[in-house]
């Protein structure tokens, strides 16, 4: 029994999250199953994260244990072939035995896409706004941010974890030609954190709340208290950090 790793990216339009759902399509079962019947044998496959319905990653890692050694380029030629395109395998590599995708991952970056324009080769990739946000308001909001550990108002309500305290590393807004990006890093998320910080951030950014009232957000530690969950489509997991990446 060998392990490996594999590195993809999946457009999410299409599918109800990465995690395997009864009766609905997810990453993780279509990707299950192209490997099943590739490799002749039942292959279960751990993510280095769940991602929600519609949101997308440019940067992801599984692992799968197989019961013989596989030829890792000919299996992600093949992969290439049966999986639908909205998935792209770029590479399959052994790893120790108890290496594990969720559990190794030292950081995460996600990036918010947003627009004030109707971008129609971009539907499904980002979400309209009707205001231009003062990016420089945002900015200053995104560094009060990362004065905090605990990101309870931010986060899913009723889910199972054992803290709400992330470290923030990164998190700001840029300015592109069709609109604004937020980029965010830490070594974990909350359920739904991203989505709930950028909608806040955004609530900054057209004057619908102060700099104060950011950190009265933060410091009630109350979901009820900040800004609105953005939708899922303009959310991209964009980087996966191991120890082994040097």
């Amino acid at each position: 029994m060998g392990r490996y790793f594999i590195h993809l990216a999946y457009n999410g339009t299409n599918y109800c999250g990465w995690q395997t759902q009864p009766e609905l399509p997810t990453v993780q079962q279509t990707l299950e199953s192209a490997l099943s019947t590739l490799l002749r044998q039942k292959i279960a496959v751990v993510g280095c994260g769940r991602t929600d319905t519609g949101v997308h990653a440019s940067d992801f890692y599984a692992h799968f244990d197989a019961e013989d050694a596989i030829d890792c380029g000919q299996l992600v030629f093949k992969l290439n072939n049966l999986l639908p395109p909205d998935i792209a395998i770029f590479d399959i590599f052994p790893v120790a035995d108890n290496a594990h995708a969720r559990f190794d991952a030292t950081a995460r970056t996600y990036q918010y896409h947003v627009s004030d324009r109707r971008l129609p080769f971009r539907q499904g990739q980002y979400c309209r706004i009707y205001f231009k946000p003062d990016i420089d308001k945002m900015n200053e909001a995104a560094r009060v941010l990362m004065e905090y550990e605990d990101f309870t108002s931010f986060a899913k309500l009723h889910t199972q974890v054992k803290t709400n305290i992330c470290h923030l590393t990164h998190a700001e807004w840029t300015e592109e030609e069709s609109g604004w990006v937020f980029t965010i890093r830490s070594n974990r998320f909350l359920r739904n954190m991203v989505r709930s910080v950028t909608g806040t951030l955004l609530d900054v950014g057209r004057g619908k709340l102060s700099i104060d009232g950011l950190r009265e957000i933060v410091e009630r530690k109350d979901r009820c208290a900040a800004g609105v969950s953005m939708p899922a489509c303009g959310l991209f997991l964009t980087k996966v950090e191991y120890p082994w990446q040097g």
